[in-house]
């Protein structure tokens, strides 16, 4: 049926977004030491911006304190300053060797902040969504314009649509949740 790849596309497409939004939670800061945290900061690496999981190790040595092995040892000034000039609110020490990274427990205050993040990433994914949602109803609209589909099989694929977009709004709904509570547990 013509219809059925638009769905397909439209639930893959969906999915991307999903995971998209999930990875993107998960750089919120939470109380515990998480090397998503620093993953994709940006390290100027000899003028190259290049994230820095290709530059270093990342491991959580304890609850509260993330240990970054770089490769090239040349470079921790640097990540220093990347991690410095992020929003993270850090404050990184190095030993020549390993840069260490303590994460100090939230105030009440900063977890409220975190939260409205969290909510701003998870309407950002709502809107990804309700994007690919029109981009295939249109499709939809111009095959029963085309005369591929008809009027009942059209309503009936809208219909498919819109329970596909409600489902991936409520998985980033409940990924919104476990990242509040997460962000909010003492």
């Amino acid at each position: 049926m013509p219809g059925e790849d638009i769905l397909q596309d439209a639930r893959t497409r969906m999915g991307k977004a999903l995971e998209a939004t999930n990875r993107d939670m998960e750089t919120v800061r939470s109380g515990r030491a998480s090397p998503r945290l620093v993953e994709g900061l940006r390290v100027d690496y000899y003028g190259q911006m290049t994230p820095l999981q290709q530059l270093a190790g990342i491991h959580p040595s304890e609850a509260h304190l993330l240990t970054i092995q770089p490769y090239d040892r040349s470079i921790i000034a640097a990540i220093e300053k990347a991690i410095r000039a992020s929003d993270l609110g850090l404050n990184p020490t190095n030993d020549g060797a390993v840069v260490r990274l303590a994460v100090p427990p939230l105030t009440e205050e900063r977890r409220k902040d975190l939260v409205k993040t969290v909510h701003k990433k998870a309407e950002d994914g709502h809107v990804a969504v309700r994007n690919i949602r029109r981009d295939a109803q249109e499709s939809i609209r111009k095959q029963e314009k085309a005369h591929e589909i008809s009027e009942d099989e059209s309503r009936k694929l809208q219909e498919q649509l819109q329970k596909i977009t409600e489902e991936h709004v409520q998985k980033i709904d409940a990924a919104a949740r476990a990242k509040e509570a997460d962000v909010l547990a003492v």
